[in-house]
Order: C-alpha cells, then structure tokens, then sequence
C-alpha cells in the first residue's frame, strides 16, 4: 500500500518495500520540486513511529539527493542512466523468438527469471512488478518463451507523453546470448516510437555489464551523472 506523506505543499510517497515489513520506501512525487532536509526529517520521524527500522529510496538524480543526504540518508547503489533519442533511426529490430503478451499466469515464470538474474536487493516481488506494470501510464509488457513453454525473458515498458522508459528487462542466464534481450528492448523501443515518443531512458546498476552493453550497442547514451539508491537507519 502507498502513502502520500504531506508536510505544507511537501509531498513524497511512502510503503512497503519489496514484501520486507521492516523496511518502507520513500519517493519524491513525480513533476513536484525536490523534497527538502526538514521535510524528509518528518517523513523519517512518521515511519520510524509506523514500526520500520530502515528506508530506502528509488534511483535519485543528483538533484533530487540533496534534500535526502542532508536528512541523514547514504548511498545504497549507484546506477547508470542512459537515454536515446527516438527521433533518429534505430536499426531494424533483430531476429528471435515470437514475444507475447504478458498475462497473469505468465507472473510466476516472470518473477522466476526476474530472481535468475538480479541481485536479492533489485529483485521483484509480485507488488515490485505490479508496481512497475502500473508506473506509467501507458504499459508494453512481453515475454519471450523457450521451447518448452516456461518464461525466458520478459520486458516493462511505458510511456507517459513524449517521454519513454524501460522499466524492466531481464533475461534468464540460462538463455541469455540468444538475442532475447535485444528483441525485447527493440520490441519496446519501436512500440514508443510508433506513439510519438521522442526519447527514452533506462537504468541499470554498475556491474551489470551484460545489460550496459546491450544498451549502448542498441544507441543509448550514457548520463555521466547517474542515479544513486540511498538508504537511512531509523534505530
């Protein structure tokens, strides 16, 4: 469940992280200034008294962190940010397996190739990918099988007016090098285009070299700011 926790014209958003009841999540609301120190010292305040003893926040630009490490918060992880203009001419989308459209009793195989190949703290659990599923307004969400039938990779993608995201892209080890995780980004990428995005982004963690790669070499480009996850004890 999401909060909104408001302080004046303040707001962030607040809940449950990953499943873990000991841990909340705390956001700036999209399109509204960067929370400030005092605000955020609240926010902590009001979720140590809801019983969590740790808080974490989403990917942050530099921007939006200053509010946050004044308030006591420290980096978590650091992330890469890349974009790509959509406007230029992207190469043909390449050959591979047929993707489909993700149904509910694909979530298992998903969440199962999700947990393959990320770290336990980017995992998703079944509310992480609701929540990913339902970030934007507009969602792509596809998966590719292999030859069996179980889920092998799949792909989150969204759009909100001309801006794109790839919000998930995850590829099972064991079927990686096939072309899976290509044919789905460029599966997302032609299917913003095609609704007038101009330009999209994505993120990916530093020391994920398989997925950095995949993105430069599709024509994004690296922000060599980035993004950071920061995180605060309450105890």
């Amino acid at each position: 469940m999401t909060d909104v926790l408001r302080w004046g014209a303040e707001r962030a958003k607040a809940g449950l992280w990953r499943g873990d009841r000991s841990v909340a999540y705390l956001n700036p609301v999209p399109d509204a200034p960067p929370p400030s120190e005092a605000f955020l010292r609240r926010c902590l305040a009001t979720l140590r008294d809801q019983g969590y003893s740790r808080v974490v926040t989403g990917a942050l630009s530099p921007p939006e962190q200053r509010g946050f490490l004044a308030a006591g918060f420290a980096v978590e992880q650091r992330l890469h940010l890349l974009s790509i203009d959509l406007s230029t001419r992207l190469p043909p989308p390449p050959d591979g397996p047929p993707l489909h459209r993700a149904t509910r009793k694909d979530r298992p195989g998903v969440l199962a190739v999700d947990a393959a190949s990320f770290s336990p703290f980017w995992r998703f659990d079944d509310a992480g990918l609701r929540d990913a599923v339902a970030a934007t307004p507009h969602t792509r969400f596809r998966v590719a099988y292999d030859a069996d039938g179980p889920v092998v990779g799949y792909a989150v993608c969204g759009r909100a007016g001309p801006r794109g995201f790839v919000q998930r892209l995850a590829v099972d080890p064991v079927a990686q090098g096939q072309g899976i995780g290509s044919r789905l980004l460029f599966d997302g990428l032609y299917w913003m285009r095609r609704r007038r995005v101009q330009r999209a982004v994505v993120n990916t963690q530093v020391g994920n070299d398989v997925a950095l790669q995949l993105y430069l070499k599709t024509g994004f480009r690296e922000d060599p700011a980035g993004l950071s996850v920061l995180s605060a004890g309450l105890v």
